[in-house]
Formats: structure tokens, sequence, C-alpha cells
């Protein structure tokens, strides 16, 4: 029994060191806008030169919410965290910082993009209005999985807020954006 109670005990710890080290960003809780912004035009010039008819997709998008470099880690709890910018037009008109954490049947670590398309006005006005906003609470999320080399069909997305996840660098199973919650930040 003790052993048991020993071994739970070091699971418990090393997950939370996991959802520790995924929670603190390269150097520090938060960037600059001229951070921020670099690294939404790396994600977004990624997504258009890896995902055919991406291009055509971001310009049908009313907003796009960009989070690059999500990190993510776990062991039986998990967690992730990213900084991103939602465009308009092509403009940053609003920084945002997402966070999740989880429990369950999970282990590995990575880091991916993920950007959020706004097809309809009233959604995102909706989100832009709000203070802090989660996925499956505030909003449903149609989550298009594509690999390199894979392409967008703008015919078949048809829901009002679209997201998609690229670029995974790491090993972590059972890709997610439930619970997901972005919050407005107003960097430097």
């Amino acid at each position: 029994m003790r052993k048991h109670l020993g071994i739970l005990m070091v699971v418990v710890l090393l997950s939370s060191l996991c959802v520790a080290l995924v929670l603190i960003p390269d150097g520090a809780w938060a960037a600059t806008k001229k951070e921020i912004n670099a690294s939404v035009d790396v994600a977004l010039n990624r997504f258009a030169t890896d995902i055919k008819g991406a291009d055509e997709f971001l310009k049908a998008a009313k907003g796009t919410l960009v989070m690059p470099r999500v990190k993510q880690a776990g062991l039986i709890i998990g967690g992730k965290y990213g900084n991103g910018a939602l465009r308009v037009d092509g403009k940053s008109v609003g920084y945002y910082n997402m966070a999740a954490a989880s429990a369950g049947l999970q282990i590995g670590a990575q880091e991916s993009n993920i950007i959020l398309c706004f097809m309809d006005e009233a959604v995102l006005k909706k989100f832009r209005a709000s203070k802090g906003w989660q996925v499956g609470v505030d909003g449903t999320v149609a989550l298009v999985t594509i690999g390199a080399g894979g392409s967008v069909d703008t015919t078949k997305l048809k829901e009002p807020i679209v997201g998609f996840v690229f670029g995974q660098a790491g090993l972590m199973a059972g890709i997610t954006l439930e619970g997901l919650k972005f919050t407005k930040t107003n960097p430097k």
C-alpha cells in the first residue's frame, strides 16, 4: 500500500512540474506587442505555406485569432499556454493569452500554432466584447486537423468558428481545443 502511495505522489509531483513548465513561457509571462506580432506573422506565413487554400480561407474570415508557439505538456495532469493577437483586415486589433488545464490519460509535451477563424461577424463581436472567452462554454469551435501538404476546402467549412492546430513539434496525443480560455491582455 505504501509503495502505491509513493508512486502516486511521484506521478502527482511530476504532473505538477509539467503543468508549471508549460505555463511559464520562454523567459516571461507576457511578450511585447512587437514580439507577439512577429510570432503571429511567422505562424500565418507557415499556415499559408503549409496548407493549400489557407490564404483564401483567411480572407473569408471576419477575424482571425492567432496563437503561435502554444506550449502543451502533461503527465496525467496537463496544461497549455500561449500569447497571440486577433487580426481583423490584416491588422492586430487585440492581444490575448490562452490557458487551459486538463486531467486524464495524457503524457508528453509539444509546441504548436492555433488559429481560430471567426466566420460570422456577430460571433466575432461577442468574442471581442468578452473579458474571458472559453471554448465549449462561450462558443463552439469546429476543429480542422490538417497535416503538412493538406488543403482547406472553404466550401465545406460553414461553422461560425473554425480552428486549426498545425506545426506540432514534440509528442502529445489527443489534440483538443475544448476548455481553452482566452483573456484580453495589454502588452507593452
